[in-house]
């Protein structure tokens, strides 16, 4: 019975020095996670709230804008024309679906009939795309560039800026 007791009391410091060993390489391995996570992907600056909301609203002067406040834009003033939503079937899955609002600005005065054209083109190449190609932000940065170059081919230079207004993909 001497002997059982005494082995006993060997395996007990074992075990709590397995437990502390254990809780220290965890620690260690979270505390290394997050230095490698920092090192590869540094949090992003942030930007000072005057330039949100000058980039956001575009106001000039000594307007500031609101929070939740959406600017408008006038075809007439700025040259802007706001296409009609785009709803589409992407190329694969087929069964997903893309839903993308885009307004175009031109140099002078907008011209209508190929802001058309352009929207039909738009459609166009949103059928050949495929969810691989657009998701997460280098895809959708991919996909604003691919479509700045097809309206700057097909409007020959006349409309300067691509802008999206909504994206969804379901």
């Amino acid at each position: 019975m001497a002997d059982e007791e005494q082995g006993a009391e060997k395996k007990k410091p074992s075990l709590v020095i397995t437990i502390a060993i254990i809780a220290v390489l965890t620690l260690l391995a979270g505390g290394g996670g997050w230095l490698v996570g920092n090192m590869l992907a540094p949090p992003p600056a942030e930007k000072p709230a005057e330039e949100v909301a000058k980039a956001a609203g575009g106001h000039g002067g000594g307007e500031k804008a609101e929070a939740g406040e959406i600017p408008h834009i006038s075809t007439e003033a700025n040259g802007v024309v706001l296409l009609d939503p785009i709803t589409s079937n992407l190329a694969y899955p087929s069964d997903n679906r893309v839903r993308l609002e885009v307004a175009l600005m031109f140099k002078g005065a907008p011209d209508v009939a190929l802001a058309e054209e352009i929207h039909q083109d738009i459609m166009a190449y949103m059928r050949t795309v495929s969810l691989q190609q657009v998701q997460g932000p280098r895809g959708f940065q991919y996909l604003r560039e691919d479509l700045q170059e097809r309206v700057d081919l097909r409007s020959e230079g006349r409309v300067t800026n691509v802008m999206f207004r909504t994206f969804v993909i379901e």
